[in-house]
């Protein structure tokens, strides 16, 4: 007999991994407007609003849009940064990715008058070469911050269009990539006891490092297509994955953060273990939590450790 969870699942959590490199892109003014010297001491600047955030791949590239109503911002920026801050609070925002492009826009901003977001979700997965997620880091004062998690460095050019307003990021995306699955669970499914809990979404990966590609991909979440079909990322208190290692068949995945089952049946444990399992060369996975613990450490055998027991 299905029995549901004692508490709800755990939200999503992503890792984030750092770059370095500082590249700047100086900002295009914006055309001038005319005004009457009288009126002009009095007259405010038009602040764009952001309506919409989209990103699809082309040959050779990613490209991630940004949509305004009215003008474009006033001031434009981009760079690599090793974390993306929260503005206001300098708090660590999470972004997937082993890179993290900064993005910054003055003059605009992401919400009406009564607050509510006019473009879309915070944060947001995309299944593409490169562009694994967009997060969202500001919207304070007429100043907008995004974060770009990228599955690895590369050049961009980052560039305006207009009717409508729209400012442009395309990456390069100059490696090869092969699908790999991950698992998440089928929120509807689980509710109605109707096995398997899982279901699997297609994701690139850069090779060699599939599995820890592949746990990337599975820590970002669904995509808000898949999201609207049910599909769920249960984190069960973990913020990432530290390492992976294969040996001798056997997977070894280091998570950090505070892993827990909560008292749930299903944890991260029955996504990580089919995602990996599905790859050449690994037939037994072996997670541990952050402090290195896992209830079968030694063998080739499948272990979590205690805390992710229901």
């Amino acid at each position: 007999m299905f029995l549901p969870p004692k508490r709800s699942l755990a939200a999503l959590a992503v890792p984030l991994v750092s770059a370095t490199t500082l590249l700047a892109v100086p900002a295009t003014p914006t055309a001038a407007t005319s005004v009457r010297p009288a009126a002009a001491a009095h007259a405010a600047p038009r602040v764009a609003t952001l309506v919409d955030v989209r990103a699809s791949h082309h040959p050779g590239l990613d490209r991630v849009v940004f949509e305004f109503s009215g003008p474009l911002p006033a001031r434009r920026s981009a760079h690599y940064v090793s974390r993306l801050i929260a503005d206001g609070s300098g708090r660590t925002v999470p972004v997937a990715g082993d890179a993290i492009l900064g993005l910054r826009f003055g003059g605009a901003a992401g919400h009406d008058g009564n607050g509510r977001p006019t473009y879309g979700p915070a944060r947001e997965t995309f299944a593409l070469p490169g562009v694994i997620q967009v997060v969202n880091a500001g919207d304070f004062e007429a100043e907008l911050t995004f974060g770009v998690g990228l599955a690895r460095k590369s050049s961009y050019r980052v560039y305006t269009l207009t009717r409508p307003s729209r400012v442009v990021v395309d990456v390069k995306t100059p490696y090869r990539t092969v699908p790999v699955r991950t698992y998440f669970l089928d929120s509807r499914a689980y509710a109605a006891g109707r096995r398997p809990y899982t279901v699997a979404v297609s994701r690139p990966v850069t090779p060699p490092s599939t599995a820890r590609g592949a746990l990337q991909r599975l820590f970002a979440g669904p995509t808000q297509a898949e999201y609207a079909k049910g599909l769920r990322f249960v984190a069960s208190g973990a913020t990432g994955v530290r390492s992976v290692v294969v040996r001798d068949g056997v997977a070894h995945v280091r998570l950090t953060g505070s892993v827990t089952s909560g008292g749930s049946a299903f944890t991260v444990a029955d996504e990580i273990m089919p995602t990996l399992k599905r790859l050449p060369g690994i037939r037994w996975v072996k997670i541990y939590d952050a402090h290195g613990h896992t209830e079968r450490p030694k063998g080739r055998s499948d272990s979590i450790p205690d805390s992710l027991e229901p």
